[in-house]
């Protein structure tokens, strides 16, 4: 018979092999790679993800690999831009580029523009202005333009950005500097070419290793790629199924906790793959974050784990005077001194020059206590 996993311990699964359950004694590029990369399309939010998942995690770590190259932030999977360690950006690009291509031209806003056009050529010249030196896509986009002005320079910059494996140099992603949105192709920044034979099974149980038990959908929501069954079902993987009669794969060492394991308040960032990887997203987020009605083309709501799922969010707030980590439960808690204590953690790590340090509670007012 099946083994059924009830979705606290899905859930308990997931956060024991994301670091969640416990913080590691691993380094940066062994969690990195652990994790598949972090989604990291903004400069500095996923610094906050490697706190709540490293022990005695600073900045610099991560800082100091970027500029030496040994992270790089590249686009992967599901198009969005990853750190990952130099190793992945060249062994995962090419696994995932077939989502990336069907991405340029089933786009909207640009997927017209590429109607007629010599895309081989329009890849070669982009890859060699980028070659040159690291260019911004207004830069790359105008200069493409100057050979295709029937194309606009938006497109033409996207089009390169899907088909060219680049990578967001630094000083963009430094922890405390800022810097423009420049790329270059990886191949140039790393001095190394992309793989010739990548490995979707390899990708396939690196997920399961770090996002398991999940279901194929799971892993193609993940992975923005399409027809994984056949992959699935090939490789050596343990049959289970959820509470609501899914089946799930997982590796058959991998660890599965007991559900009434404590998970401790952690607080993640906005663009936490622990929020993005799975197509049923119940083992983590609950029905309150829809409830909530965050504004979609507000800013991305950062969350904060209390036992386990979803328990609120919150926000840092700056003054000369004071820096303030609010917290907004979105209902009544047993108890947030848990809450208060990771989150003045979590304040001190991104606020450590503040005069003052506050942690503020703000209840719903139906769940006031």
């Amino acid at each position: 018979m099946t083994p059924v996993l009830s979705r606290r311990a899905l859930g308990r699964a997931t956060l024991a092999r994301q670091f969640l359950l416990a913080r590691t004694d691993r380094t940066v590029p062994e969690v990195v790679s652990h994790l598949v990369g972090l989604q990291a399309q903004t400069p500095h939010t996923w610094y906050t993800g490697l706190w709540s998942r490293v022990a005695g995690f600073t900045p610099d770590q991560a800082a100091d690999l970027l500029v030496d190259r040994r992270l790089v932030r590249i686009a992967l999977m599901r198009s969005t831009l990853h750190l990952v360690v130099a190793e992945d950006a060249l062994a995962l690009r090419p696994v995932v580029q077939p989502a990336l291509g069907r991405d340029l031209f089933r786009n909207h806003t640009h997927g017209r523009d590429m109607r007629g056009l010599d895309v081989d050529a329009v890849v070669a010249a982009g890859r060699a202005l980028l070659a040159e030196k690291p260019r911004t896509n207004k830069e790359l986009g105008a200069l493409l333009h100057e050979r295709w002005p029937e194309r606009t320079p938006a497109a033409l910059a996207y089009a390169i950005r899907c088909l060219v494996p680049l990578v967001q140099v630094p000083p963009r992603g430094v922890w405390g500097r800022s810097g423009a949105t420049a790329h270059t192709p990886v191949e140039t920044w790393l001095g190394a070419p992309v793989a010739e034979a990548p490995s979707v099974d390899d990708v396939v149980l690196r997920y399961l290793a770090a996002f398991g038990p999940a279901t194929v959908k799971d892993v193609q929501t993940w992975s923005g790629l399409t027809r994984l069954r056949e992959v699935v079902e090939r490789l050596p993987l343990l049959r289970l199924r959820d509470e609501d009669g899914q089946e799930l794969f997982d590796l058959p060492d991998a660890p599965r906790p007991d559900e009434d394991v404590p998970a401790p308040a952690r607080f993640l960032y906005d663009y936490d793959n622990i929020l993005l990887s799975h197509a049923d997203r119940r083992r983590v987020v609950t029905a309150d974050v829809r409830a909530r009605n965050y504004d979609p083309h507000g800013p991305v709501p950062q969350f904060f784990l209390f036992d386990g799922v979803t328990a609120g969010d919150w926000k840092l707030h700056r003054t000369k005077e004071v820096a303030t980590l609010e917290l907004r439960p979105f209902h009544r808690l047993s108890t947030m001194d848990e809450v208060e204590r990771e989150g003045a953690g979590l304040l001190a790590f991104l606020a450590p020059d503040a005069p003052k340090h506050e942690v503020r509670t703000t209840w719903p007012a139906v769940s006031r206590p």
